[in-house]
C-alpha cells in the first residue's frame, strides 16, 4: 500500500534520510502447537500499542499498529495496518521490493492487479500472500463502494531472499483450514493450531492465526522457540498472558514476552465474542534499511533500488509501460 507516497518517489532526492535500524528481538522458549496445555513460562504482555487512525494511499484510512513511532518494527515484522477503504479511494499503482505482504480481508473485498498481468479480487475471509522479492508494481482498490476492510502485514525477507522473483499464494476463505473446540474457533492462515496446518509456504517462518473466543472460553497456544510474537485485537475484550491482567479491547497491538506459549481468556462476564490475530515469526537478526515500500539491508542497497525504480531496471522494467486499469 502507501500508494501516494510511492508515486512521488521519483521526485525525491537521494540524500533524503533513510532509516537504518537493528530490529527488535525477543526470545521465546518452546515450539509446536498445542491446545489446552499449561505453560512453564507463559508469554505475558510486554508492550501495548493502540493502532491509531491515519490517512494512507488515496483516501484510505488505516490503523497502523506496527510501523509507527511507538513500535517501529518487531523482527521480522515491518508493518501491520488495519485498513478501511471506500470507492473511489484505494491504493493506486505503487512498488515494493525486499519483503512480503499478507492481505487478509475482513469485510468487502480488494481488487488487485500488477505489472506482470496478475489480477483478481479477494473477498471477506480470503488471504493473499505476496512475495515482492526483487520488485513488483501493483494496485489495491476497493471491490465494492463501501465497507472494504482488512489487515495487511509486512514480513521482512532475509538478505538472500530479497531479490527472488515475485510470487503469490492465495487462499479462498473456504480453503483456509479451521477448527473449533470448547468455544474457541481458529482459522489457520499460516502455521499450525488445534491440530490443523496451513498449506501456505512461509519463506520467513511465520504463524498467522485468527481466533474467536466465545464468552467464558479460554485458549492456550504454544509458540515456537526463538520467535517474536504479538496479538492484534479485532473485536471484543480479552485477558492476555495472565488471568489477573486488565482486559484489552479492539485496535491494540500486544507485544509478547519470552515464554513457551500464550494463554487468553474471554471472561464469563463478557457478552460478546473476542476476536484477535496471533502472529509470530522467526527473527532474521539482520539490519533493516527502509525507504517507504523498499526494504533492504543497507543504505547503498536502498539507493540502488530507487535508481532501479526510476530507470525501470532490475525487476522494474515494466514500469515504463504499465498502468493499472
Amino acid at each position: 500500500m502507501r500508494g501516494l507516497l510511492v508515486r512521488r518517489l521519483q521526485l525525491l532526492p537521494f540524500n533524503r534520510r533513510i532509516i537504518v535500524t537493528n530490529t527488535t528481538t525477543i526470545m521465546s522458549a518452546s515450539s509446536g502447537s498445542e491446545f489446552g496445555s499449561a505453560f512453564t513460562t507463559p508469554r505475558l504482555v510486554l508492550k501495548k500499542v493502540l493502532a491509531k487512525s491515519q490517512r494512507e494511499g488515496d483516501g484510505a484510512i488505516v490503523r497502523r499498529g506496527i510501523g509507527r513511532s511507538e513500535l517501529k518494527n518487531l523482527d521480522p515484522f515491518l508493518m501491520l495496518d488495519h485498513f478501511s477503504v471506500s470507492a473511489p479511494g484505494g491504493f493506486p499503482d505503487h512498488p515494493h521490493r525486499g519483503f512480503e505482504t499478507v492481505t487478509y480481508v475482513l469485510e468487502g473485498g480488494i481488487t488487485h492487479q500488477d505489472f506482470a498481468g496478475h489480477k483478481g479480487t479477494i473477498r471477506a475471509g480470503d488471504v493473499q500472500w505476496m512475495t515482492a522479492g526483487r520488485g513488483i508494481i501493483h494496485s489495491e482498490m476497493p471491490a465494492q463502494p463501501t465497507n472494504n476492510n482488512g489487515l495487511q502485514l509486512w514480513i521482512n525477507l532475509s538478505a538472500n531472499n530479497k531479490m527472488i522473483e515475485p510470487n503469490y499464494q492465495e487462499l479462498l476463505s473456504e480453503n483456509i483450514p479451521s477448527a473449533k473446540h470448547e468455544g474457541v474457533e481458529v482459522r489457520v492462515i499460516a502455521g499450525e493450531a488445534m491440530g490443523v496446518h496451513s498449506p501456505v509456504y512461509t519463506r520467513t517462518p511465520t504463524m498467522f492465526l485468527d481466533f474467536t473466543l466465545r464468552p467464558g472460553a479460554q485458549l492456550h497456544q504454544s509458540i515456537p522457540e526463538s520467535w517474536n510474537s504479538f496479538v492484534y485485537v479485532i473485536e471484543g475484550e480479552g485477558v492476555f498472558g495472565s488471568p489477573t491482567s486488565s482486559p484489552t479491547g479492539p485496535y491494540h497491538v500486544l507485544v509478547l514476552t519470552q515464554g513457551d506459549g500464550l494463554s487468553v481468556w474471554n471472561n464469563n462476564s463478557s457478552s460478546k465474542p473476542l476476536r484477535f490475530v496471533l502472529i509470530g515469526g522467526q527473527p532474521l537478526n539482520e539490519p533493516v534499511a527502509q525507504y517507504g515500500p523498499f526494504v533492504m539491508n543497507t543504505q547503498s542497497e536502498i539507493e540502488k533500488t530507487i535508481e532501479d525504480y526510476q530507470y525501470c531496471r532490475n525487476g522494474f522494467e515494466m514500469r515504463r509501460y504499465w498502468t493499472s486499469i
